[in-house]
Order: structure tokens, then sequence, then C-alpha cells
């Protein structure tokens, strides 16, 4: 029997990275170097120039749903969440200004150059017990020096707007203001404080549906641009005159339009829908157009630079795109998968974590840098975006233990009878350092392939896949019938059954000489170098749904969770139960590099982890509610190092780290008080130097630069090395200092040139100690003389003195070294 101990360790649930990043549409900086996305309850802050994320913004206890720049200080933003507050930030130095606390939960935020000291904010209606319906109402944000201050001052533009915040819009830098619902199209005037109306009918003559969808307001020009679910654009004008307004009709798209924007010189209109491709509108020019396809998934928001050049998409799958537009190439730069259907996976070489991307591709994902690295692109097929099209995605995928070996499944079609199926075996090539497809099997099994493991072996590579059919099968590098020589193809080594049951799940022993498989309710054990099955073993009743070895000194245990929630563990050399825990496990996770299993279960909707030892019934560390989804993926990471002076309660932390994925796409990791205060330091030093990420070059040459320093220091101690020159305070200065602070250049001119001038006061300190010290020398002497006058009684008799001139004469004549005169003397005769 397993006993849950509860105990209380310090250990925080840190994000790591994932998260959506898609829900609200990104804001670029007024300069265009950085990029600022909603991200859970973060606000997160990355570089445009090197794809890097530099830092988030966190203060919000729930998701952020709007973030907007202030239009008093282009430095700043605005962030606004469903826990009720706007947040004024310094985004650059990742400092929290001010918060308002605002009492409703908030679903978007918008600013406007006219109306200075005023937030427009979507509000939910507390009278719609469903609430589908919202408002928008203008806060009036209160001046205080307070950090902390309520706005209590708000006022009811609109009540009844569509929930998409995308269906609002303002226009003529705050003029007015569009929002659209369902079938009518209102424009508010601020001025006039009046309302226009305008509908549209649910479908035309030939069956277009032409429900508001989006909305985009003209810079400059009395425009309103809107988009439909039949894939049409309209484009509103003489709206302030109700009866005499007109549009035109604009048609591409083959779907519903997701989101339209207008560049800040308003000579181009962007539009993005499901087909994954950025179309270029030239306004005026009617149906004059550029497309930029296959960007990867469905466009959810676009957003433009103040100058015009840079684009941000932002995709179905959470992923962002960056594109210049003189080149017009895209930039990938993050992407969390949405729906992952492969476990999490560490690529032995590259450290980086392996999981679904973007359709029929797997991501190579950054840990340390929170940064997607490249796709590998498994189907190897143009993904076409249709609705109720059946397509391949990449459901199953395993590394082999020396990651010189890729193994996927893609497979399209929900039921049986249409299913299709492929598994492929990829190589690892040195050239070209990615992998390489070596051998597709389109045969393995007759039905759908439920799992599949790499042996644990590094002297032999061998996969088994199981699958529906009731079989599993054994897969090996085979040898040319031809030539007889070992090659790389891979082929059948062995197929098995068990009366006619259904395997569920697979997992070779740490040294490779066992394989577990479970039918249903039994688990029998394979001996892979003859094939013989050594035993079976039954357990209480329940079908089999995770199944693990244990590590190390516990490698003689087997664990298996069921489906009537019981947590078994038995003796492989006793072949008996050793103990069972009623618990509902969601997934069973060993550690690699110690004996170490993690167990995440769910019960009362949220989350719980304890983590333990197979051979213990008593669990090394628990933690209570981690999250209220249940977790589905998780994966154990190898540190490059172990962690130094680690105590006991974080020793299952010391050489690995557990990381875990939510259904709401948040990677979450378990990280101690030492690993905190390291991160946050290389983050504020990031911030601090160059506000730019740090790049791998860069780590590099930093790194011999620290190392030649330290060379420097050693051989030259710290008081002979000479002192910098006080000018390169000054240049420092002006190299740090924001220019729209700086003073006129006439001044930088005459500060930059006295600071490369070599200073005299040193020279003038020098021959001032010297007058000194030949002063203190003389009084020094002429109290000697008159002691030793005293001494010898001699008082009154009359001595002769010298001169100032003389005695310093004398002075140097007594410091003059006349041992070279010794060599002289001894060699006369």
């Amino acid at each position: 029997m397993l006993y849950i101990y509860i105990y209380i360790y310090i250990y925080n649930i840190v994000r790591c990275g994932g998260s959506k990043v898609n829900l609200r549409p990104p804001i670029i900086s007024t300069d265009s170097r950085f990029l600022l996305c909603a991200s859970g309850d973060l606000v997160k802050v990355y570089s445009t120039r090197t794809e890097e994320w530099l830092h988030s913004l966190q203060g919000h206890t729930n998701q952020v749903t709007g973030i907007a720049l202030n239009p008093a200080n282009h430095l700043q933003v605005y962030s606004c969440s469903v826990d009720g507050t706007v947040k004024l930030w310094d985004f650059i130095d990742g400092i929290l200004i001010k918060t308002f606390i605002i009492g409703y939960p908030l679903f978007a935020i918008y600013v406007s150059e006219k109306h200075e000291g005023v937030l427009f904010l979507h509000v939910s209606m507390a009278t719609d017990s469903k609430n589908e319906c919202f408002q928008l109402v203008a806060v009036h944000l209160p001046k205080s020096a307070e950090q902390e201050v309520e706005a209590k001052e708000m006022s009811v533009v609109s009540s009844h707007i569509s929930s998409n915040p995308s269906c609002t819009a303002f226009g003529r830098g705050g003029e007015y203001i569009a929002f659209a619902r369902h079938l009518q199209l209102n424009v508010y005037f601020f001025r006039k404080q009046k309302t226009c109306s305008f509908s549209l009918k649910a479908t035309d003559k030939k069956g277009a549906k032409n429900a508001f969808t989006c909305i985009a307001c003209h810079p400059t020009d009395d425009c309103i641009a809107t988009g439909h679910e039949d894939g049409k654009i309209r484009l509103w004008r003489n709206f302030i005159h109700k009866k005499e307004y007109t549009y035109s009709t604009q048609h591409w798209h083959h779907n519903a339009v997701n989101t339209l924007c207008f560049t800040p010189e308003g000579t181009h209109l962007l539009s993005g829908g499901i087909e994954s491709v950025l179309v270029q509108w030239q306004y005026g020019a009617g149906n004059r157009k550029e497309f930029l396809p296959r960007l990867g998934g469905s466009i959810l928001h676009i957003s433009v630079s103040s100058d015009g050049q840079l684009f941000c998409t932002s995709h179905s799958d959470n992923s962002k795109l960056l594109s210049f537009k003189c080149l017009f190439l895209p930039m990938l730069f993050m992407l969390s998968g949405d729906g992952v259907l492969t476990d999490l996976m560490i690529d032995p070489r590259s450290k980086a974590l392996v999981l679904n991307g973007k359709p029929g591709h797997l991501q190579f994902y950054s840990l340390l840098r929170d940064k997607h690295l490249y796709n590998l692109d498994i189907v190897q097929q143009e993904y076409i975006y249709e609705a109720g099209l059946d397509q391949f995605e990449v459901v199953k995928a395993a590394f082999d233990i020396k990651g010189s070996w890729l193994a996927t499944v893609e497979e399209r079609g929900q039921k049986s009878s249409d299913l299709e199926f492929f598994l492929k075996l990829w190589a690892f090539d040195e050239r070209t350092q990615s992998f390489v497809l070596n051998t597709t099997i389109t045969a393995a099994h007759t039905d759908r392939i439920i799992s599949m493991c790499f042996s644990s072996s590094k002297e032999t590579t061998m996969l088994v896949t199981i699958a529906e059919d009731g079989q599993f099968k054994a897969w090996c590098q085979g040898a040319d019938a031809d030539t007889q020589q070992d090659q790389n193809f891979w082929s059948c080594d062995f197929v098995g059954s068990y009366h006619n049951l259904k395997p569920t799940n697979c997992s070779f022993s740490a040294d490779s000489s066992l394989l577990a498989v479970s039918f249903q309710e039994v688990i029998t054990i394979w001996s892979p170098e003859t094939w013989e099955m050594l035993t079976t073993l039954c357990q209480p009743p329940g079908v089999i749904r995770d199944l693990c070895f244990g590590r190390l000194s516990c490698s003689k245990y087997l664990l298996g969770t069921t489906t009537r929630n019981l947590l078994c563990c038995w003796n492989l050399l006793t072949c008996a139960l050793e103990w069972s825990s009623s618990v509902e496990v969601s997934k069973l996770q060993p550690d690699p590099l110690s004996e170490n299993v993690a167990a995440f279960s769910y019960q009362s909707k949220h989350t719980d982890v304890f983590v333990f030892k197979p051979s213990e019934p008593r669990p090394l560390f628990t933690n209570k509610n981690v999250c209220s989804e249940k977790v589905h993926r998780a994966v154990f990471v190898p540190r490059e190092e172990p962690l130094n002076n680690c105590d006991e309660s974080s020793q299952w932390l010391n050489r690995s780290q557990l990381y875990f994925l939510t259904q709401n796409m948040d990677l979450l990791t378990f990280s101690t008080a030492t690993e905190e205060d390291r991160i946050l330091s290389s983050s504020k030093q990031l911030v601090i130097d160059d506000s730019v990420a740090v790049t791998p070059f860069y780590l590099l040459l930093g790194k011999h630069g620290q190392q030649q320093q330290k060379l420097n220091t050693q051989s030259h101690p710290a008081a002979d090395k000479p002192q910098q020159p006080q000018g390169s305070v000054t240049i420092k200065e002006l190299l740090h200092t924001p220019a729209h602070v700086l003073p006129a250049a006439s001044v930088l001119c005459s500060m930059f040139v006295n600071s490369l001038l070599i200073s005299n006061t040193g020279v003038q300190e020098e021959m001032d100690s010297e007058k000194e010290e030949e002063d203190s020398e003389e009084e020094m002497e002429a109290c000697d003389s008159q002691q030793e006058l005293r001494v010898q009684g001699s008082v009154d008799e009359v001595t002769l003195k010298l001169s100032k001139a003389q005695e310093r004469e004398l002075k140097r004549v007594r410091k003059t070294d006349f041992s070279w005169m010794a060599g002289l003397i001894d060699s006369k005769p």
C-alpha cells in the first residue's frame, strides 16, 4: 500500500513558456524595436531584431485581455485583465508604474490621442446571465501619486457591443468610434454625441453571409473597412450623413475575414483569414492586391509598426510571424503548438523540447530561451485550410537514447474505415545537423498505432509499436537482400500478440533486457533477445492506462496505472504485486537519471503532483493544486550540471527538472529559490545592458572576454593596473542616456572633447607631493640636529648653517647611488 504523506516544501511553480499568445493582437513599439503580446497573466516583451524574449511584465492575477501603448509616452504600455485592473508599465525596464482598480472583469482596452487621461474598456454587462453582451465604457484615470488607485469615474459609451474586440475601432485619431455586432454597424461621434446605425440583411440574393466579423478605420479619411463571414470586405464612406452613405465591396477570401488593419499612412489595407495568406490591398485602387502565402496557420490578428515597414501576424496555431514590407519574407520567432497530440520529448542532441508545431510538423523549442528553434516537416505535404477536410497530422513521435533516430506516426481520417497512416524513421544527418527521412512504412499495422517506444540500449536500436489490431511489432535495422550487408533501412523483426486482446501500452526496462506490453488488464513480459514471453502479471480490475519501469536501484519494479483509479507496483524478481494505492493518475513520468517517478493526480477539479520512489511507500514530494486542468503531458529534462548545495527537500530536482503542459498551453515547472534568483538576475542584466537578447554568438564572445579579463587581473594586480580616464564616465553617460533627454549637440561636443583630454591634475599633485616631502625632510633634519646638540651639551657653540639650495644639493647627493665605485676600488692592486 502506498501511503500518501503531505509535506510542505518551499517550491515555486514557474511558467517557463507556452501560454496562448494569439488571444489578442500584439503591438509593436514606436521605434519598432520591441514586440509586446499578452500571454496568460503576463505581457511578454520580445526583440524584433534578434527574435529573443527579453522579459515579462508580471503583476496581473488573471488572463491579460488587452494591451495598448500610452499615447502620452511611447515608452509605456497599458494592460487590462480579467482581474479587474489596468496597469501602466515601463515595458523597456519592466517596471510597474501604476495600477488602476476598475472593479469589473475587463476584456479589451482602447486608447485615443484625442482623449488624454481616458481609457476605453470592454466590460461584461452584469444583467446578462449568459455573459454574451458587453458594453464599452470610458474610464477617466485619476491623478494620484499612489501606486494603486481606484478609477471610479466612468461613463457608458455604448451597450450591447460584440464580445469580439476586433469589431471595435477608433477613427480619425479618436473623433469617432465604430463597432459592429451581428448585422449592424454603429458609428458614435464624440463631438456630436450621436450614433449612426447601418444594417445589412442576413443573406443576399446569392446566399452570402453578411454578418460582421472585424472592423478597421482609415487613419486620415472617413472610411470604415468591415470584414464579413462570406469573405467579403466592405469599405463604408460618407457615413457621417446617415441617408447618403455608400460602400464598395472587395472579395478574395473564400471564408470569413478574421482581421483587418490599415497601414499608418493609409495607403494599404491588410486582411487575413483561414487561408493563411496575408493580403495587401492598395487603398483607392479597386481590387489591386498583393499576397504573402503559406504562413502556417489561420491568421487571427494583424499589427503594423508606426513606420509601416514591419508587419506582425498572429495565427491559430499559437504562433506569430514578423515580416518586412520591403522584403515580404516571414520571420518565425515563437511557436507553441495548439492541441498537442504527441508526448513531450527531449531531443538528446540539442536538449530542445519537441512536440507538435504547425500542422504536419514537429517543433523544436528551447526551454532555456523560451523560443522556437525550428520546424521539422514530417508530413511533407502542403496543408490546405478548408473546413471539414481531413489532412495528415503527426500523432506519435519518439527519439532513441542517442538522438540518432526519430520515429513518427502520421494519420488522417477519424473513422477506422477511412484511416490512413504512415510510420516513418528519420536519421540524424551530421552534415546538415537535421533529421532526414530514412524509411517510410505504409502498412506497419492494419489499425491505428496506439503507442511506441525505443529500446534503452546504446548498443542496439529497436523500435516497438502497438496498435488496435491486437499486435505489437519490433522493428530493427535490416540487411540488404542482394548484398547481404547491413543497411540503415528498417524492417519488422517480430510480431507478438496475447489472446486476441488489444494492447494498451509498452515500455522497455532500463537495460533493455525486458519489454513490458499491457493487453487490457494483463501485463506481459518479453525477452527482446529470444522473443520469449517470460511471464504475465495480473492486477485488480481495470484496463492498464500507463506503464513504466523503475530506474537505477529501482529497475526491478514495474509501475502501472489503471482506469479504475489504481496505481500498482510489481516486483519483477518475485512476480508479485508489491503495493497499490487508490489514486487517479492522469500521467506517470519516470526520471531517466534517478529512481524518482512523478505522478499527476486529477481530482476535485485540480491537479496534484507527488514524486516517489517505487521502493518506498512514502512520497518524496507532494504539491497540491498545481493547476486547475488535467495534465496529460510531462517530461523530466536532464540538467547540464547538478544543483550545488541542494537541500534534502530538493534532492529530487538535483539532476533533472520536471516540466508539464496544461490544457491552456501553459508550460510549467518546479524551481527552487536559487534557480529563480539566477533567472531573475540574468533577465535584469539582459535589460540593463542592451535591452536586447543575448545571442549564442554574444554568449561565446562574452565568456571569452570574461576569461581574458580574469587572466589579466591575475597577471596584473589591481595596484599596478592603470586608472581609466575620467572621461570614460562621460562617454558612458552619453551612450546610455535616452536621446530625447540629451542636451543640445553643441553641449555634447564640448563634453566629448573635454573627456578625451588628459587632465594635468595628476602632474600638479605629484609636484606638490614632492615639495611637501622635501619640506618634511628638512623639518625632521632640523629637529635631529637640535636634539643632538642638546645631548652633547654644546648649545652655546656656534654651528655653521647651510642654505636651502645647499641642503637640497646635499640631499640629492645622498640619494645618488655610488655602489659602482666599489668595483673600481676592489679592482686596484
